[in-house]
């Protein structure tokens, strides 16, 4: 394959200028370098090439351009040009791909339907809403995905979590294994998994209050769900619930990161085998808290993080005298 030279004329802008024409210019990444003098290589789109942004060798060109045809200079102007919808979603039965009527009453140009036909539409919203699932399963699919949003909401979960627990869920339905238990129980443990696998800790307390489900039945099915579909999970380390607890009762980060150190230095002692890691989290911010002169109540602080105070006085007496050699 031969190479040709090309020297293109640069703007101060950073775009290439040929004649009347006028195209973007970027610098690729850092790894791509030109093989004769050693200098970034640039993507001109514009012109379908790249080229060294130096010595103006050409490396590749008429490159084909896997983008929509229409050309977008800023966010607005690219959600007008649009011609595609959200993208598939394991949090809506369907993945996402059916169509909605919006609940609120306007036509495509955003105006006022008439009050004449806003009946029509009434019954048009509430057909679309039957034909959208059919059959029992998809209705139970359907109910399952909504309880995992609402709960998602309630715990201010992210989407990425959402998305897991809508995963699992569907694998539990496929295996057949919400025969004999409730969608109620099996949502919450499968949004439990999701946050454990996401690194997004919430206790099995805060996931049972949010679905008005038994902590037991909760711990019982998640038990189970991780047995069945093979769901490995790492042990949560209480310096995970250390940031959330923290910003709920308006310590600063300084007494973050001394908590986060008690929990390592007891970690290495071994203190904190055995123990609730919510246990352990509490009593570690209660002590920063007291060092750094930010001092919370004991109670404060078992009630952001959901244990007790004759918890957080346990484990604040094992830590103290454990860790009394080390310099706080």
């Amino acid at each position: 394959m031969t190479l040709n030279v090309k020297k293109p004329s640069i703007n101060v802008d950073g775009t290439f200028k040929k004649g009347n024409v006028q195209s973007s210019l970027y610098v690729r990444d850092e790894e791509d370098f030109c093989p004769e003098c050693g200098a970034k290589l640039t993507t001109d789109s514009g012109r379908a090439e790249i080229s060294c942004s130096r010595c103006g060798l050409v490396i590749d060109e008429n490159r084909i351009d896997m983008g929509p045809e229409w050309r977008a200079f800023y966010h607005e102007q690219r959600d007008k040009r649009t011609r595609v919808g959200a993208p598939r979603t394991n949090t809506i039965h369907d993945g996402g791909l059916s169509t909605v009527i919006d609940w609120r009453n306007k036509d495509g140009q955003g105006r006022n339907i008439p009050i004449k036909n806003r009946a029509q539409l009434y019954r048009l919203r509430k057909w679309q809403r039957k034909i959208r699932v059919s059959g029992s399963g998809e209705r139970n699919l359907a109910f399952a995905l909504s309880e995992i949003d609402r709960n998602s909401s309630n715990l201010s979960l992210p989407r990425s979590v959402r998305e897991d627990a809508s995963v699992i869920y569907r694998k539990a339905v496929n295996r057949n294994l919400i025969r004999g238990r409730s969608i109620e129980s099996v949502v919450s443990a499968s949004l439990y998994a999701a946050c454990r696998r996401c690194n997004v800790p919430r206790t099995l307390d805060e996931i049972a209050s949010a679905s008005k489900v038994t902590k037991k039945d909760v711990g019982r099915t998640y038990r189970f769900l991780s047995r069945e579909l093979n769901i490995k999970l790492a042990p949560t380390s209480p310096s995970d619930y250390v940031p959330r607890f923290a910003s709920k009762i308006g310590l600063s980060t300084e007494v973050q990161s001394k908590a986060i150190e008690i929990i390592e230095k007891s970690s290495k002692l071994g203190l904190t085998s055995g123990k609730g890691p919510t246990g352990i989290a509490a009593a570690a911010l209660y002590i920063a808290s007291v060092l750094l002169g930010e001092r919370k109540t004991q109670k404060e602080v078992a009630d952001v993080a959901g244990v007790t105070e004759v918890t957080i006085r346990n484990r604040y007496k094992e830590l103290s005298e454990k860790l009394d050699d080390f310099k706080w």
